[in-house]
């Protein structure tokens, strides 16, 4: 017997950061280049091919966002951590979004970044 796959809310750049300022914690799932090149400050880095391996460093007790650059393998990655029973959400629109509702973009060094 399959079961069915859990379904996973999208969250614009707004409801995200409501969710963040509540606890819930930031997964950018991207590629090592995108992430030096600008990430939200406090977002966690985990490249999507390795969640399955890193898990347990993905809290299972608050609400985790999942961000990329445009949602779609962030997608994918909020669909499996909620068939795990992770309380996860996507960020519509990914990073692109998010940079474009005006929110803080990082590079690795800690200054102003951007959306690659």
């Amino acid at each position: 017997m399959t079961s069915e796959p859990q379904p996973v809310l999208a969250v614009d750049p707004p409801a995200a950061r409501q969710l963040l300022e509540s606890g819930a914690f930031l997964l950018d799932v991207r590629e090592d280049d995108e992430w030096a090149a600008g990430h939200a400050p406090e977002a966690v880095h985990v490249v999507m091919g390795t969640v399955p391996e890193r898990m347990g460093e993905i809290p299972d007790d608050r609400t985790v966002v999942c961000v990329c650059r445009v949602g779609g393998r962030s997608g994918a990655v909020a669909s499996a951590l909620a068939d795990a029973g992770y309380d996860v959400r996507n960020l519509d629109g990914g990073m692109l979004a998010w940079e474009a509702a005006g929110y803080p973009v990082v590079g690795e060094a800690g200054d102003t970044g951007r959306v690659i």
